[in-house]
């Protein structure tokens, strides 16, 4: 097991980035988009490989009244909206709870960019290769929230990069997704954490500082 770990995020994201650039070598219209809080240092070591611009792509399930633990859809940096319909029309949801829930969502959403980008606007992924990092998939509901969000805004080819996954998880994703990377998929798995010597919680300045850094 411990010959498995990452020491840390960083690592991690070392170690990836050199996976991607081996693998697909230099890709002009490469955009890295990490999953914050954890995936931003992991993304930025990525970027810094391939020299790409990284950002951050935000998510917010979108829970429904009652049963928040079950999503009826999801919201999305950039403005994106996704309805996963059979759940809405088993559950009955009327236009009016949805839009309240997602109102609400979308406060929560703004609040993050502005902690993390600040005034910087996010990068454009219509017609441009887009890699989504985190560093880890688990059950990946967000990460599948994220993919599904993202193909709205009309990328050209997406890719889900992460150190280590379920091995479960990380072959659904090939199901759903130009290319899927995962480094390692221990077993059993049971949670990212335990991947990690250092998993200790990325704060929202962290992310800042990383995205203040990366050129674009």
């Amino acid at each position: 097991m411990f010959g498995l770990r990452f020491r840390d995020r960083i690592e991690a994201g070392q170690l990836l980035g050199r996976e991607l650039a081996a693998r697909f070598g230099v890709v002009d219209d490469a955009i890295v988009l990490a999953l914050p809080r954890g995936g931003v240092p992991v993304g930025a070591e990525v970027a810094k490989a391939l020299g790409a611009p990284l950002d951050v792509f935000i998510v917010r399930k979108l829970g429904v009244p009652g049963h928040e633990e079950l999503a009826m859809g999801a919201i999305a940096s950039g403005g994106v909206r996704v309805l996963n319909r059979d759940v809405i029309d088993y559950g009955r949801i009327t236009p009016q709870q949805i839009d309240a829930v997602a109102a609400r969502e979308e406060r929560e959403l703004s609040r993050r960019e502005a902690e993390f980008r600040g005034n910087r606007a996010p990068l454009d992924v219509r017609g441009r290769t887009v890699i989504i990092v985190d560093d880890g998939l688990a059950t990946g509901s967000t990460m599948r929230a994220a993919v599904q969000a993202l193909r709205a805004m009309e990328p050209k080819r997406v890719i889900v990069a992460v150190p280590v996954g379920a091995e479960q998880t990380c072959e659904e994703f090939r199901e759903i997704v130009d290319e899927m990377v995962c480094l390692r998929t221990p077993e059993p798995f049971e949670a990212v954490g335990l991947w990690y010597e250092d998993f200790t919680q990325t704060t929202d300045a962290e992310v800042h500082a990383l995205l203040s850094r990366n050129p674009r």
